[in-house]
């Protein structure tokens, strides 16, 4: 049974602010007419005194002394709004990018007992939108599914509605751009449920267009959160639930055929396939004698890859050719020259060091065939989808 709408007044709006002093005065006046509470957390802006530009707008503003980052923003209001008996923050951002009056789109997906984070998916469109942020968007939410096995249309909005009392109870390594895509796979590791809305967005051209955004430093954040978080996601061990969710229904097992349909059809689409082809074979490829299979369904398991493409594609590695292709390889890196016999008995007698070259020409070999092996999943599962359509 749902539970009933939130009362507005426990619903606060944060603005994190840096340097955009051309438009968060309109939105936060915006927000003003939508909701009552409304915090503006500046963080570290140098182009404006925010407090003094917003002196007669009702909003409460918070100040970084030095620009943490966006994510700092989010979480230094989160925490004063918990602290003001807030239930939820719809955050948004200060460039003028969304429209305020969306934020009403919101109000009946928030329920006074829920944990849902609700995400705004800006509706591409429209004109002026720039084609890194097609791509960084389509990035996010490839790299979301392999992290949670969760699929969320748009994971780079900032325009989103978090529970506070969950949100702080949450660690986070990101403090930038970074953490809105940490806190996403880690609220739904936590047990929360993400959910979506349509919403609107404007890009001006781009001669006009004002962003915090720095390509090189936040991308590299970015690759590193995913890097963390996918790490994080292939230990054993679980996750510290805020909330707890039912245990999968394991009757399927006794229904063979339903249970190979989800399997083929398990992150079946053209990019899942090829990611899952592409970990297979890196896997297969490397040394690890007598658990390949193991290993490559745990991966495929944690990972949310396709399980029947990531351990069938390792038929195409078994011996012997990949691992004389690897140990070749291995060979020439440690002495400079090409191994001239290669035979059953030079590897059996020499075992320990033809199993260390076939490590070290591996690592050559593996990322190659991956790279390889994925782009031609890739390439007929879009041909085959392209066909069926």
């Amino acid at each position: 049974m749902r539970g009933i709408e939130v009362n507005l007044k426990h619903i606060w709006c944060a603005v994190p602010v840096f340097n955009n002093r051309s438009t968060v005065r309109d939105v936060a006046a915006a927000c003003c007419s939508v909701l009552k509470n409304v915090v503006v957390v500046d963080d570290g802006s140098t182009d404006a005194d925010i407090a003094s530009l917003l002196f007669d707008i009702d909003v409460v503003v918070l100040k970084h002394e030095k620009n943490l980052g966006k994510g700092q923003a989010i979480l230094t209001a989160s925490k004063y709004i918990e602290e003001q008996g807030g239930i939820y923050m719809i955050t948004i951002d200060a460039d003028g990018q969304h429209n305020p009056g969306d934020i009403e789109k919101f109000f009946p997906l928030i329920k006074e007992d829920d944990t849902d984070i609700i995400i705004g998916c800006r509706n591409f469109n429209t004109e002026n939108v720039p084609t890194k942020s097609r791509f960084g968007r389509k990035f996010a939410n490839f790299w979301l599914r392999i992290e949670t096995g969760i699929y969320i249309d748009d994971c780079q909005s900032g325009f989103r509605a978090y529970p506070v009392k969950c949100l702080n109870q949450l660690k986070f390594k990101g403090s930038h751009y970074d953490f809105e895509a940490e806190v996403l796979a880690k609220a739904a590791w936590a047990g929360l449920q993400l959910k979506t809305i349509e919403i609107g967005v404007h890009y001006p051209v781009p001669q006009n267009r004002i962003s915090s955004f720095k390509p090189f430093m936040d991308n590299l954040r970015i690759s590193k959160i995913h890097a963390m978080l996918v790490g994080r996601r292939l230990l054993p061990w679980g996750h510290k639930r805020l909330i707890q969710q039912k245990s999968p229904d394991l009757k399927i097992l006794f229904h063979p055929g339903k249970f190979l349909k989800m399997l083929l059809t398990e992150n079946a689409t053209p990019g899942g396939l090829a990611i899952a082809a592409a970990a297979g074979t890196f896997l297969a490829i490397l040394p690890l004698l007598f658990v390949h299979t193991f290993i490559i369904m745990y991966v495929a398991a944690r990972l949310n890859l396709n399980k029947v493409m990531a351990v069938n594609v390792q038929h195409l590695f078994m011996p012997p050719f990949v691992p004389a292709l690897c140990i070749m390889v291995g060979y020439f890196i440690r002495h400079g020259y090409w191994l001239t016999e290669l035979s059953f008995e030079t590897v059996f007698s020499q075992f320990s060091e033809r199993l260390f070259e076939w490590f070290l020409g591996s690592l050559i070999i593996a990322p190659v065939g991956a790279v390889i092996i994925g782009s031609i999943v890739f390439i007929l599962g879009t041909l085959i989808k392209k066909a069926r359509q």
